[in-house]
């Protein structure tokens, strides 16, 4: 069996469809969604309703990212909090909230925040961020310790996660393996291609590989541009060269 994990999408339709496409072309039989279907990017609400109807199918599970729950939930304290520490990020959350509509946000506010899957004999765990926190980092080189230390109050064999947009691996002592995912539709890359785990399961045994897919970035970050919130032309130039977590 073949399973697609994606995560961070980030409201770009053009990226999504073109990893869907390539989803199709590897024979998966199931999909994991991480979250962060929609904040920050070029059109958030058909994002969340494109995600809706793959919901309806039987192979699609999906738990929420820190940024769902922060459309979902999002007050005039919130835009506050986050405009000291990031403005052109808390301008593009109170641009998507005035786009998003009440029916959009309720699905983003129901989503599960993690989810435990058996698939044949495995036990996989989804989380956004780390099993501790929806918005914790598992980046690459990290010490295989701190990983550990993330991922010990679970006993699943394989922990998917995603969050920082960077795709890694490891393998821990404890014969636990974490998988991040990667960015569907804002890779923190030079190069300007969505990224999305495929998990090849048979029986107890199982292969990973990330792939990269080439999309039409150019459209995406002209959308996103013309959203025209204060900021929203440095966030779409990240879509064409990423090499930074934030917009500066």
């Amino acid at each position: 069996m073949k399973v697609a994990v994606i995560s961070d999408i980030h409201g770009n339709v053009q990226a999504l469809n073109a990893v869907l496409e390539d989803i199709k072309k590897e024979n998966c039989q199931k999909i994991f969604c991480l979250g962060d279907i929609a904040m920050a990017g070029p059109e958030p609400g058909k994002t969340i309703d494109i995600i809706r109807d793959l919901d309806k199918t039987l192979d699609f599970t999906i738990i929420q990212g820190n940024t769902d729950a922060m459309i979902a939930n999002c007050d005039n304290q919130m835009i506050h909090l986050l405009s000291e520490a990031n403005p052109i990020m808390a301008n593009a959350l109170e641009s998507d909230i005035s786009i998003i509509n009440e029916e959009q946000k309720n699905y983003l506010r129901n989503l599960p925040v993690n989810k435990n899957i058996g698939v044949e004999s495995l036990k996989i765990l989804l989380v956004h961020g780390s099993p501790r926190k929806n918005n914790e980092n598992i980046f690459p080189n990290l010490k295989i310790k701190e990983v550990e230390e993330m991922i010990e109050s679970t006993d699943a064999d394989i922990i998917l996660c995603g969050h920082t947009h960077v795709p890694c691996g490891y393998q821990t002592n404890t014969k636990q393996t974490v998988i991040n995912a990667g960015s569907v539709g804002r890779p923190f890359s030079e190069e300007p291609k969505s990224c999305y785990a495929v998990i090849e399961i048979n029986g107890g045994s199982f292969e990973v590989k990330h792939n990269l897919v080439d999309y039409d970035v150019k459209t995406a970050s002209e959308i996103l541009k013309k959203r025209n919130f204060d900021g929203s032309d440095k966030l779409a130039q990240m879509l064409l060269h990423a090499t930074s977590r934030y917009p500066q």
